[in-house]
Order: structure tokens, then sequence, then C-alpha cells
């Protein structure tokens, strides 16, 4: 006989909604950057453009995957599945390798700035958060 499910913390639905949304707009400008969107790219330099546009075919689909894989993960948290966690770590992994080659081995700090920087930080921390949440209702047993 298997164990029934853990019930559900009432904040594991707020972090799957606010994970969701957060990979949505993630998503949102994977496609208006790919799709070269001029009213949403205005306010980038061209410097900066041409930064986005030359980064290496991998960058581009691990930055998919990222995103991607970060909304699927969310979803299947608000459905209290453990397939979850091996999204989020997907999502955590491929944005850091995303970051590493922006900011380290490209020069990303001197095209984006200190803001750039900053926000990709922030991306990073809300990864590993979602990664140690998940990991946490799964150990609890309340995905299944």
């Amino acid at each position: 006989m298997s164990e029934a499910p853990q019930a559900a913390p009432i904040h594991l639905k707020l972090v799957a909604i606010l994970g969701f949304l957060w990979n949505a707009i993630g998503c949102f400008d994977y496609v208006m950057t790919q799709t070269k969107n001029e009213g949403y790219l205005k306010d980038f330099t061209q410097e900066q453009l041409d930064f986005f546009y030359s980064q290496p075919a991998w960058v581009v689909a691990a930055w998919a995957t990222a995103v991607f894989a970060g909304l699927f993960a969310s979803l299947l948290l608000f459905l209290r599945k453990k397939l979850a966690v091996p999204l989020f770590v997907v999502s955590l992994l491929t944005m850091a390798s995303t970051a590493v080659q922006s900011y380290f081995i490209r020069d990303g700090f001197n095209v984006m700035g200190s803001a750039g920087a900053i926000f990709t930080a922030i991306i990073f921390v809300f990864a590993v958060f979602l990664v140690m949440y998940s990991r946490a209702q799964a150990t609890r047993g309340v995905l299944h």
C-alpha cells in the first residue's frame, strides 16, 4: 500500500503561481528578444543588441531551456508533481551556464552594466530558491 500524499501547505500554491509568473516573464523576454521585437527592445543600446544577437547558438538554446523548463516546473509544482524538482534543476543549471558565458567568458559586465549583473543575480537567487523549495516539498511527501 502506498501512503497518501501529505497535505499541501498553503504557501505551495503561492510559490508555484509566483514561479509561473516569474518564468512567464522570462519566456516573454526570450520570445521578444529572439523575434527582435522593436517596441520591446527600444531601450537597449546598439551595443547591447549586438551582444544579444552574437551569442552562440548553445547559449540561446540554454536560455530557452532555462525559462521554459522553469515555467513548466512551476506548473508541475502547482499540480504537486515530483517532476518539478529536476526541471527546476535543469532551469537553474542552464540559466547559470548562460550567465557564466555572458558575464565571465564574454564582456557582459561592460556591455550590460551593473544593473544587468544585479538582475541576473536576482534571477539566480530565485532559481536556487525554487530548487530548494521544490526539493523540500518532495522530501516532505507533498509532491507525488
